[in-house]
């Protein structure tokens, strides 16, 4: 896949890879200068994702994570320890 750059230093990021990052308007992605390549990463609002921890433990009392996660997708679940 390619990207030409811009005479303002801008390229398009192709549909696939935006729908596949989930990437809209006015997301914010970060770009590695160690790497040897152009590399990026879209950045996560550390906020937005700790409001929504735990919002579920009053809906599934006595559900685990490995037993909510085992039940939607249908197979046994084993998180990490």
């Amino acid at each position: 896949m390619r990207a030409v750059l811009t005479s303002k230093g801008q390229i398009t990021i192709p549909a696939r890879i935006r729908h596949r990052l989930r990437l809209k308007p006015g997301s914010i992605l970060e770009f590695d200068e160690a790497a040897g390549y152009l590399k990026a990463h879209p950045v996560i609002d550390e906020k937005k994702a700790r409001a929504v921890l735990g919002c579920a433990q009053h809906a599934l009392p006595g559900y685990t994570a490995e037993k909510w996660l085992s039940e939607t997708r249908g197979r046994r679940v084993r998180l990490a320890r």
